[in-house]
């Protein structure tokens, strides 16, 4: 029981990880549409920032209700990836150390 507690918590763990990823990439290639480096009509651009938009959006939409642009530049992903490695940091260790404690694993 104490090895699918551990599988579930890596799966958390590796899934916060991914979505970090795809916001610094979702962030990086704003900046590379914004200035002109990449454009739209290239279709693995235009694919790729819809991907990662339909990732990215939900979570970073309600926030950015709240904050505003500073000067044009979006804060919000990396308020989101504070609050990721937050949770990853403090939140999952003590979790998971309590779901094995439940179940008389340590």
């Amino acid at each position: 029981m104490a090895a699918i507690i551990d599988f579930i918590f890596f799966l958390i763990n590796a899934l916060l990880n991914l979505f970090v990823i795809a916001l610094i990439v979702s962030a990086v290639l704003s900046w590379l549409l914004a200035f002109d480096v990449v454009n739209y009509r290239n279709r693995f651009v235009a694919g790729l920032a819809n991907a990662l938009d339909r990732i990215t959006g939900p979570v970073l939409a309600p926030l950015r209700r709240i904050i505003p642009s500073l000067g044009g530049i979006d804060i919000t992903p990396i308020i989101i990836i504070i609050v990721i490695r937050g949770i990853q940091t403090i939140l999952l260790p003590a979790s998971h150390a309590a779901m094995l404690n439940l179940i008389g694993g340590y």
